[in-house]
């Protein structure tokens, strides 16, 4: 095996950092430079059909290291509440059919006119006391992705990594864990703990990189820099979560739109590169 191909051995390509190139497009480019994992998403996935697309990655020889994404479970109406249930049910079911064991979740954020955090963290317990054992039933882990507090009131109410631990830790390790992404949680000084803790409780589904840069865009949200352009120390970060044990893939997920701009094929041979370069030890 060759010092590119050991680097690349847990690389995965999250689609949303190439999601201007097909699925096709992205297989044939994971294919030609070596790379084994994926990390999905379910719109494109599903516009280019579950079935259809299950069989397109498994017959490349990749793997689905995720599928993103479930959650936005912090609904008060009860059919705003059902609903997501039954959405988050569907994910479940199609990370089967794609052979993955790891849905992420981006738990949601306030409701409208709501200013009641505790309340809506609350409401996601409730909703994986449902989700969990359907999910297990099936193989698949719920990954809590804990999100910048600056997504709290609409996307997010779960900030840190030790507030989704202590939302996991509700249920059996085999049900619901977390995601650990370092443009989320760079800043946090209590994050190092919190991947240890993690580890010991066998926490981590999956571990994602993306690079803090600034300014940030006016859409904020589409802000994620290309791992080595930014604040964050990638080795630094992979070491810690290596020390828990974790063997599993680790995803490059990018929302960029200077990215999604170029050409898809160029940021794919970028992103190995840079995966390379900055998040895989010397000796590796």
């Amino acid at each position: 095996m060759t010092a590119q191909a050991a680097g690349l051995a847990r690389f995965s390509i999250n689609q949303m950092t190439v999601k201007q190139l097909s699925l096709p497009e992205l297989v044939a480019g994971c294919t030609e430079l070596g790379v084994r994992h994926v990390g999905l998403w379910r719109e494109p996935v599903q516009a280019y059909g579950l079935e259809a697309a299950a069989a397109l990655v498994r017959d490349a020889g990749l793997t689905v290291s995720t599928l993103c994404r479930g959650g936005f479970l912090t609904a008060v109406e009860p059919d705003a509440r059902a609903a997501a249930i039954d959405d988050n049910k569907a994910a479940i079911d199609e990370a089967v059919a794609l052979d993955t064991r790891v849905l992420v979740l981006v738990s949601g954020g306030l409701p409208p006119g709501s200013r009641d955090l505790h309340g809506a963290r609350e409401r996601i317990a409730d909703a994986l006391g449902e989700l969990a054992p359907y999910a297990a039933e099936r193989g698949v882990r719920l990954a809590i992705e804990p999100l910048h507090p600056m997504f709290a009131s609409d996307r997010c109410v779960v900030s840190t990594l030790g507030q989704a631990l202590d939302l996991a830790e509700r249920f059996p390790s085999e049900q619901v864990g977390v995601c650990v992404d370092t443009y989320h949680i760079w800043w946090d000084d209590r994050a190092p703990g919190d991947i240890a803790r993690a580890g010991r409780g066998g926490r981590i589904c999956t571990f994602q990189l993306a690079d803090w840069t600034t300014p940030l865009p006016e859409g904020v949200l589409n802000g994620r820099g290309q791992i080595g352009d930014g604040a964050v120390d990638m080795l630094h970060w992979r070491g810690l979560v290596e020390a828990t044990g974790y063997t599993d893939p680790i995803e490059v997920e990018l929302f960029n739109d200077g990215l999604w701009a170029r050409d898809g094929r160029e940021v794919l041979t970028e992103t190995t590169e840079r995966f390379l370069r900055h998040a895989v030890p010397p000796a590796a």
